[in-house]
């Protein structure tokens, strides 16, 4: 078997987050592979290099339960080049954190996601400017919207960063919720969008619901984006949220991709 601990370094982080950013090295490894392909075993499907199975970082068979899912992965090995850059292949990073880090500390990553629900963005509103009011019902409310709707979870709004301690009840639907995602690789990648948007609400409303990706995603740089329309833009802040972006929506992608 291929072990790719070499390339993918940091992988058995417990923070899926932390582990599917992870990766980036001073030289690049070279290329060592013509193929990569998909090979179904034991009703799992691994991720191939030259008919050899692939391992994550933490030796353990690079495999996934969904044929589309482990094509996605084949499809980021075969787009390198001359060398092998794991900033370029998100969805394989999420795999890796989600066999290495995950399986063993579900319950952990899982309570991680639920303590999101404690003080998520969506909860913490401003009294003013008026533009930024509405901007933040706009985009915040319909997220609200559905968790009581869906699954009963009703949250208290708060006015300025003065922490508001939630209803036990509302607290408890959200982790009802997040129980039932039994697998690892959903868990991982519900947890690489919930910290790069600052709310699990927004997460579960986008892999759950009905929110698409672009949807979700604004939602939770409410805030961000007025600011640029005051002062302007900055280069460097907006490639850090597209670094940022891309990473969610691999995250999307791995879960639609199970599910599918």
């Amino acid at each position: 078997m291929t072990d790719s601990r070499d390339w993918f370094p940091g992988q058995d982080e417990p923070n899926p987050m932390r582990a599917a950013q992870a990766g980036m090295k001073p030289t690049l490894p070279k290329r060592f592979y013509k193929e990569a392909g998909v090979e179904e075993r034991d009703g799992l499907f691994h991720l191939t290099l030259d008919g050899r199975v692939a391992r994550t970082p933490g030796k353990q068979a690079l495999a996934v339960p969904s044929r589309a899912l482990a094509e996605a992965m084949a499809r980021e090995w075969t787009e390198q080049g001359g060398e092998i850059d794991p900033a370029t292949m998100p969805i394989t990073r999420i795999v890796n954190s989600a066999i290495d880090g995950v399986t063993p500390r579900q319950a952990e990553v899982a309570e991680d996601l639920v303590r999101y629900a404690g003080s998520d963005l969506t909860l913490y509103r401003v009294s003013e400017p008026a533009r930024l009011v509405q901007s933040q019902d706009i985009a915040w409310n319909p997220v609200l919207d559905w968790a009581k709707e869906a699954h009963g979870a009703r949250f208290t709004l708060a006015e300025g960063v003065m922490h508001v301690t939630q209803p036990d009840e509302a607290i408890d639907a959200v982790r009802a919720v997040i129980e039932r995602i039994d697998s690892p690789f959903a868990l991982a990648a519900l947890h690489v969008m919930t910290t790069l948007s600052g709310s699990v609400l927004i997460a579960l409303a986008h892999a759950l619901g009905p929110f698409e990706a672009d949807q979700a995603w604004a939602a939770a740089h409410v805030d961000e984006l007025y600011q640029e329309s005051v002062w302007g833009e900055d280069y460097e802040a907006m490639e850090r949220r597209r670094k940022r972006e891309a990473d969610f929506r691999a995250a999307s992608e791995v879960f639609r991709l199970l599910r599918a």
